[in-house]
């Protein structure tokens, strides 16, 4: 549960980032996991949102199907989704916005501030990625000869640059045991 402690609270930044998942091309978090951080049971948050169903279109908030309820558990080691009857309702940054008149308490306001921030700082930093990735582009088309040398800097720079795939298998760093 978050406490609030003049006007800061105790939970940290990267807990709410691990919360954030990405369905259907969108940042999205989880009805449960907001429900945790606002203090109230999942139960009450969807019947909030229900009975105010006219502030929470489509694109705001969208129940998952099987198959993406099935591969979300299949991201979590550890498995805390038991009991769970109806499948989740997950909520995106304009829906957790509109949580914040729907649930009036202290802790939803203030935790549904940070959402918000910690948001537009993902945002702001894709953004900067997209920046980087068009002065690179423009970069290249100024180099007159490309060497080998310069198209090896250009390739690794982009391999940096660039987001892996969802699904992509991550290569192991380290030594391996023989």
């Amino acid at each position: 549960m978050i406490q609030i402690t003049d006007s800061q609270t105790v939970l940290p930044d990267e807990q709410i980032i691990s919360k954030i998942y990405v369905f259907r091309n969108q940042k999205v978090m989880l009805d449960s996991d907001l429900a945790t951080l606002y203090g109230v049971e999942t139960k009450v948050l969807n019947q909030a949102v229900k009975r105010n169903s006219n502030r929470f279109p489509a694109d705001f908030m969208f129940q998952l199907e099987e198959v993406e309820f099935e591969y979300l558990k299949s991201q979590i080691v550890t498995s805390s989704w038991g009991g769970r009857r109806k499948l989740p309702y997950v909520f995106t940054e304009q829906g957790i916005a509109m949580l914040s008149s729907v649930l009036t308490s202290a802790i939803a306001v203030e935790v549904n501030i940070r959402i918000i921030r910690i948001f537009t700082r993902l945002r702001e930093m894709l953004s900067t990625n997209k920046d980087i990735l068009l002065k690179l582009e423009q970069l290249e088309r100024q180099v007159e000869q490309n060497t080998a040398d310069t198209e090896i800097v250009f390739r690794t720079l982009r391999q940096l640059l660039d987001t892996p795939e969802a699904g992509a298998e991550r290569v192991g760093i380290g030594y391996k045991a023989n």
